[in-house]
């Protein structure tokens, strides 16, 4: 349908308890207000129109950086209702004739479904809103029905008689209205109410007194989740909960293994590539991208990762910002930080950490080592408790092992310093010059052993 959407996003948000403003608190990685947008723009609604309040420019900057020109946006200041919030959008609905969509700017859960039925019922009606039935209806406005069934008014809960508030239909704030009635109207309302607010759901009223046709489009309990605001820390947590759920829902139609999803967390946009397998407790948030026929977990945890196909991800590691190459192996307890390039077939183990380092093909760090700003060649083995000292206070500085070296266990790198192409480091080595290709590099002292040294001990 073509028809124009404002987003109202200029709430308070009193009940979240913050400093930062509701709309831009994060649901599974993005903030909430990036759905409801993008939703219209995938709909092709045009213009869209978000409607800032509390701090606008905040919300401006990020909306504006995530999607460009395709937002316009209206300022709401000080806030005086939902109604008031809409005619704050006139000047930006400047030529839109036709349809208008209004929805909220806390609704993550909102999908095309909803908003399909929603027109679907518009095409008949002036105003056309969607509806649910709630168990426990308190803090959302009533809709009041005839003996037919037609919807006469939206009553707030403020407003309500005992009577009234003992209805279980409640209006979610999801609208489709005609543009030209809507604004003429809303020029009209007054706030002769409890909250003292020019209330949008006056139009039901006013559409009802013109004449005009009025559709509640009522949905499905399983649908309530997906119409209903956020409004507090428990609602943000049960959103992130359902919209977790609806993800890893995607990820197992298309393909992956998902073990345990009450365990295991994805956030939107990552990617997850066909037979592979998420383990209990794992983690995936960012900008992660995961190839086919790869292994994760448990608890594993990544962030903004890029895994080529095959890999293994052992248990309880932490991979951010890293790029990981087919078929590789990373843990268990490993941790790849940002800068971290594993070529095919490397092998990371328990307790490596790895810093800003490019790793070559078949390469092995088994076990307990940090790797910091290295560049390390092709089929290099690494014993344990290597260390590259890459800090000397003041700067970060390189290393570099060339292909085919063998770096022996307890060895310190004291960069900056080259190990040759087929160098040995042999164990307990400090390496502080650079060691040519093929060449054995031993700093460690000569041991001597002290016959009868522990007889001879004060004590004994």
């Amino acid at each position: 349908m073509k028809a124009a959407c404002v987003i109202l996003a200029a709430g308070q948000g009193k009940r979240m308890r913050s400093q930062r403003v509701k709309v831009l608190h994060p649901v599974c990685g993005r903030p909430m207000i990036d759905y409801p947008v993008s939703l219209a723009l995938a709909r092709r609604y045009a213009p869209v129109v978000v409607v800032v309040g509390r701090q606008a420019a905040e919300v401006q900057a990020h909306l504006g950086e995530r999607f460009g020109r395709r937002v316009r946006f209206a300022l709401q200041d000080p806030p005086r209702g939902t109604g008031h919030a809409v005619l704050c959008a006139t000047e930006a609905l400047a030529g839109v004739r036709g349809k208008l969509v209004i929805l909220s700017g806390d609704v993550p859960l909102l999908t095309g479904a909803e908003l399909g039925a929603l027109e679907r019922a518009g095409r008949r009606a002036a105003v056309a809103f969607l509806t649910c039935r709630l168990d426990d209806p308190r803090g959302y406005g009533r809709v009041v029905r005839d003996r037919r069934g037609a919807v006469e008014r939206i009553v707030e809960q403020a407003d309500a008689s005992p009577a009234e508030r003992r209805l279980d239909e409640i209006n979610t704030g999801i609208y489709l209205v005609d543009a030209a009635f809507a604004l003429r109207a809303l020029r009209r309302v007054r706030r002769a109410n409890a909250q003292g607010e020019y209330y949008l759901t006056d139009l039901v009223r006013a559409a009802r007194r013109a004449g005009l046709a009025v559709a509640g489009v009522e949905l499905g309990g399983g649908a309530a989740a997906a119409v209903l605001g956020v409004n507090d820390r428990a609602e943000l947590s049960r959103a992130g909960r359902d919209l977790n759920r609806r993800l890893l829902a995607a990820l197992m139609a298309r393909g992956v293994s998902v073990v345990d999803p009450d365990t295991t967390w994805v956030e939107a946009g990552v990617r997850v590539g066909q037979d592979s397998v998420l383990l209990p407790g794992c983690t995936l948030s960012g900008d992660t991208r995961v190839g086919r026929g790869c292994r994760l977990g448990p608890g594993a945890v990544l962030h903004d990762a890029r895994l080529a196909d095959g890999v293994e991800v052992r248990a309880y590691s932490v991979l951010e910002g890293c790029r990981i190459g087919r078929r590789a192996q990373v843990g268990p307890f490993a941790r790849l930080r940002p800068g971290s390039v594993l070529e095919a077939e490397v092998r990371v183990g328990n307790f490596v950490e790895v810093k800003k380092s490019r790793l070559g093909r078949g390469t092995k760090a088994s076990h307990l080592s940090y790797l910091g700003d290295a560049t390390i060649g092709r089929e290099v083995n690494v014993g344990a408790g290597t260390i590259t000292c890459n800090y000397d206070g003041e700067r970060k500085l390189p290393t570099e092992i060339g292909d085919g070296a063998f770096i022996g266990s307890d060895t310190q790198l004291v960069a900056p310093v080259r190990v040759g192409t087929g160098a040995y480091v042999g164990a307990g080595t400090t390496v502080t010059i650079d060691v040519p290709d093929e060449a054995l590099a031993i700093s460690r002292v000569r041991q001597r052993n002290i016959p009868g040294y522990a007889l001879r001990r004060p004590g004994r």
